[in-house]
């Protein structure tokens, strides 16, 4: 589900990619499209889970002391 484009702006920060993709998920919702509702509403409704899961997920292995020999989850 990660997006490419050729003229995209690099992004350094840790878990950019999952960011960008949980990001775009809300703002495309039909829950803020269609109802006009806030993002932050529709992610206690339970959209885009899977993503919100992966974005924890990549922010949590950053202090995890075990990630130094796994890596960052997340792309």
């Amino acid at each position: 589900m990660p997006k490419y484009y050729d003229e995209k702006e690099e992004d350094g920060r840790a878990c950019a990619g999952v960011r960008e993709d949980f990001k775009a998920c809300l703002m495309e919702h039909d829950c803020v499209v269609k109802e006009g509702k806030m993002p932050s509403e529709c992610l206690k409704e339970g959209h885009c889970k899977a993503l919100q899961t992966s974005f924890f997920e990549c922010k949590r292995s950053m202090i995890d002391t075990r990630s130094r020999f796994r890596g960052r989850k997340g792309y």
